[in-house]
């Protein structure tokens, strides 16, 4: 059986709206079928019949992302009730996942041409109350958050593997000795450098809004913030000593992103001229405390399968969960420019809306690449629990 070389025709997105935001009112099954049926229609020589499958990551399905929200979104969006959708959850990584595994099935033949990406609303993400151990309590129950972290532990898990995310941030910041006034310092260039982007057009392309909403750019940017503004912000996860805070970390956020991805069939079929190819991924663990070093080993691992190195890219969308999680990987990556990292900004100030994160980044490397015309791209991604994920790109 021969692999079949799997390109990227088109990849959008929604605007990332904030918690509570512009897109609070809009269902997360609803923003995946916008996304989707935005793809479809950017491609209108494409029957979209053609569909083979369609990949959704999704962090949360607790409440109205209702389990699948792939084939949801593929019923709102008024495709043909013939085109299957599958849910997949691998966290932070879940729509970068969705994109691996949409590719893979066109690599190996069992799919020709399919749509990958995306969704979460962390604004709408529902309570949870567990079952009670027997019939008619008569005492109070725990409702559970679902919007992020932990909840409902086992408790056979060790202590220091279930500490808050911020915590493990906090860890990696010890870990390679980051201070709070770097940490703010990479927060202020992300927030710059995407205010900047927004203002050249850059992210024109891609960019789809919410038919109804106000909402035309991502929601979280702060162009007039400073490190002195930052800096007046509290530690939020040590009171005492801590580095993290609200304004170097990513906030909570509402979002959905899609890529579709094709074997040259399915591109002869859209007549258009692809965004980019998929060359390589990898996925790796690591102590579940320190998940902000995750995509250290996976890059590496992805580069050496794509016969690739750090000189050879041309850009790296890095997830930025925390700016101490970024800082620590790019310490372990000595050999890497951080010039070319996030030149758009990263989640600290455009946001991360889990499900959705990961299909964001992708599409925004291969559009990066067709604006370069080549070179070789890579998006990475920590998650919660310690896992990494990465995926090269060459145009």
């Amino acid at each position: 059986m021969s692999i079949r070389d799997v390109y990227i025709v088109d990849a959008v997105r929604t605007p990332i709206g904030k918690f509570g935001g512009a897109l609070a009112s809009v269902r997360p099954d609803d923003l995946a079928a916008h996304v989707v049926r935005a793809l479809v229609d950017r491609s209108p020589a494409l029957d979209p019949a053609r569909v083979d499958d369609v990949y959704f990551g999704d962090a949360n399905g607790a409440g109205e992302d209702n389990r699948d929200v792939a084939r949801m979104a593929v019923l709102l969006a008024g495709l043909p009730v013939s085109v299957p959708g599958v849910t997949v959850n691998r966290l932070c990584g879940s729509g970068l996942e969705a994109v691996i595994q949409a590719a893979r099935a066109i690599a190996v033949g069992d799919a020709s041409v399919a749509i990958a990406g995306g969704v979460e609303s962390m604004s709408r993400a529902p309570w949870v109350l567990q079952k009670p151990e027997r019939a008619f309590p008569a005492s109070h129950q725990q409702l559970h958050s679902t919007t992020l972290g932990w909840r409902m532990t086992n408790p056979r898990m060790p202590a220091e593997w279930t500490v808050a995310l911020g915590e493990g941030a906090e860890l990696v910041a010890d870990k390679h000795g980051i201070t709070r006034e770097q940490q703010d310092a990479f927060a202020l260039a992300s927030h710059r450098k995407a205010a900047e982007a927004w203002a050249k057009g850059l992210y024109d392309d891609e960019v789809v809004p919410y038919p109804g909403v106000d909402l035309t750019r991502d929601e979280c940017i702060r162009d007039t913030t400073s490190m002195e503004a930052l800096a007046k912000l509290k530690p939020a996860f040590r009171p005492e000593g801590g580095t993290v805070t609200p304004g170097n970390s990513s906030p909570l956020n509402d979002g959905a992103a899609a890529l579709l991805l094709v074997d040259e069939d399915g591109l002869r079929e859209t007549g258009r001229e692809p965004l980019a190819r998929i060359r390589t991924s990898a996925v790796t663990g690591i102590e579940p405390q320190l998940f902000g070093l995750g995509p250290v080993e996976a890059v590496r691992r992805a580069l050496q399968k794509a016969g690739r190195s750090f000189a050879d890219l041309t850009t790296f969308e890095l997830n930025e969960a925390f700016a101490a999680q970024s800082l620590g990987c790019l310490a372990e990556w000595p050999e890497l420019d951080p010039e070319i990292v996030n030149p758009r900004g990263g989640a600290v100030a455009i946001g991360h809306p889990l499900g959705a994160s990961g299909a964001r980044l992708a599409g925004s490397v291969a559009h990066q690449l067709a604006a370069a015309g080549s070179g070789t791209g890579l998006a990475a991604l920590c998650i919660g629990v310690g896992q990494g994920l990465a995926l090269v790109l060459e145009r």
